[in-house]
């Protein structure tokens, strides 16, 4: 047995900015495995418990974001304080100058971070003058944890929950790290009682959590990172390259990329806090079913959508205030959701087209009642995806010109009889696409069959299961272990 190499153990252990700890890397898997026979030990003990996992995740993030999980720290000890003295005030107007407070620490913290480029940026076109970004670091995760605090206390604000009385509860609630830096994004009154209860994992929730984190693992480098290496970024790399047939499958491969990269990331979540005794919302729901705009944000990105909705749509008023208002409503907090996903006018363009949509659909909806005007649920499924598509082009381009090159290549560069050569030249590529849309099109009690059958298998069988898909991971993985589409946010 050859000698171990602490000097190599050691750096790889440490902060390394182009190396953030991913759940599909053998080094998470090796971490977790000796996590897990801690936490085996631990789990009666709930102070022991909470320390030990909370300790963990600071340093899940420490391998993400470096000493930037500091930040972390101070915002969980901000929310935690500011909790207790929105609680504690007496007065509303004493609640809400704290709830103020908070709004701006939090929110400014964000800002600064994600936003103090976009805006020096748009300062300088305007007033000509040179333009030199500012040397700042953008933590792993920081939209999310920042909006997971702020239902915390906007909550206590509500009189919907009262603030725990430990600050180790909170801070583990605040960086539990399977959703730490890309969401779900909980909330603490669905988590924090969870902390509460005795640490069970029942053979069915052991089963399922097997079966999210194998599915979870093929949606990410099986079909997500194929496509990426393999197609998709070399399409919106350079569009003219390429002919109008390409680009346009381009523009599919990535529709289908960030689906699988992203509800993959999910379901490992959900399956690896499920092994720990936690339980999360599903978060994605077959999002390209939907047969509108409306339905299709009740399936993507679950958790997101529907803290925009209770968190910012109804704190503007919501519908209560008029329907011109409701749509403005609608409208604004579709371009806010775009502004967090990213600091650049293409991601402001992709909230305004879904704004503008839902506003559209909900006009529609108050002229004509549903079924007035049947359709074939495969039309209004296919325009909905083909608009979604639309507004992924903005959502990739590295800038609006790439955008603009692509869909100029798709309009005037479309040559139908390149079929033959484009399947020729892209069987590999065509087939994984295949295979991705047609288990995402799949119903959905197909879906809970396979579960089912997972659940019901031996313990032998769950593992050769999982080792299968890690087999097939390392067969097809041809480049590089990918990062996340959604750290970036």
């Amino acid at each position: 047995m050859p000698p171990i190499d602490f000097s190599k153990l050691t750096e790889l252990l440490q902060y390394q900015p182009e190396a953030p700890i991913l759940f599909n890397s053998g080094l998470f898997l090796w971490l977790f495995l000796g996590f897990s026979s801690i936490y085996v030990l631990l789990q009666p003990h709930h102070r022991a418990k909470v320390i030990f996992v909370t300790l963990f995740s600071l340093y899940f993030y420490y391998k993400s974001s470096g000493w930037y999980f500091l930040l972390l720290v101070l915002a969980t000890v901000v929310d935690y304080v500011l909790g207790w003295f929105i609680y504690d005030a007496d007065q509303k107007v004493f609640k809400r100058l704290w709830m103020i407070i908070n709004l701006i620490l939090n929110l400014g913290l964000l800002a600064y971070f994600k936003y103090t480029n976009f805006f020096y940026q748009a300062w300088t076109e305007f007033s000509h003058q040179p333009y030199n970004p500012l040397p700042i670091f953008l933590p792993v995760g920081v939209s999310f944890y920042t909006f997971q605090s702020l239902s915390y206390t906007i909550d206590i604000y509500r009189g919907e929950i009262k603030p725990v009385k430990s600050i180790l509860d909170y801070a583990f609630f605040v960086s539990f790290f399977p959703q730490l830096v890309a969401g779900p994004i909980v909330r603490a009154k669905d988590f924090i009682p969870q902390l509460y209860r005795p640490t069970i994992v029942t053979p069915e929730q052991f089963g399922r959590a097997i079966f999210l984190i194998g599915s979870g693992l093929f949606k990410k480098v099986v079909i997500s990172d194929y496509l990426s290496v393999n197609f998709v970024d070399r399409i919106f790399d350079n569009p003219t390259l390429y002919s109008g047939l390409e680009n346009l499958f381009g523009v599919y491969g990535y529709a289908l990329q960030i689906y699988c990269d992203f509800s993959g990331y999910s379901d490992m979540a959900i399956g690896i806090a499920l092994l720990l005794g936690f339980e999360y919302p599903v978060n994605f729901d077959s999002p390209y079913q939907s047969r509108n705009i409306t339905e299709f944000w009740r399936r993507w990105h679950i958790s997101l959508s529907s803290w925009l909705r209770d968190y910012l749509y109804i704190s503007m008023g919501g519908n209560r205030k008029g329907i011109f208002r409701t749509y403005f409503n609608l409208f604004m907090t579709m371009v806010l959701g775009g502004l967090w996903h990213g600091a650049a006018w293409r991601f402001i363009l992709w909230g305004v087209l879904h704004g503008g949509a839902l506003v559209f659909h909900r006009v529609i909806r108050s002229y004509f009642s549903p079924g007035a005007y049947p359709t074939y649920r495969w039309v209004s499924q296919l325009l909905t995806f083909h608009f979604v598509c639309f507004c992924w082009i903005f959502f990739r381009a590295d800038s609006m010109e790439i955008a603009q090159q692509l869909l100029h290549q798709i309009a005037t560069e479309f040559n139908p009889m390149l079929i033959v050569q484009f399947i020729e030249g892209y069987q590999n590529v065509l087939l994984v696409m295949l295979l991705g849309y047609t288990l995402h099109f799949l119903p959905r009690s197909m879906e809970l069959q396979a579960e089912n059958w997972i659940i019901r298998l031996p313990l032998v069988g769950k593992l050769a299961w999982l080792l299968a898909v890690i087999l097939l991971m390392t067969q097809v993985q041809s480049a590089e272990v990918q990062p996340f589409i959604y750290f970036q946010f």
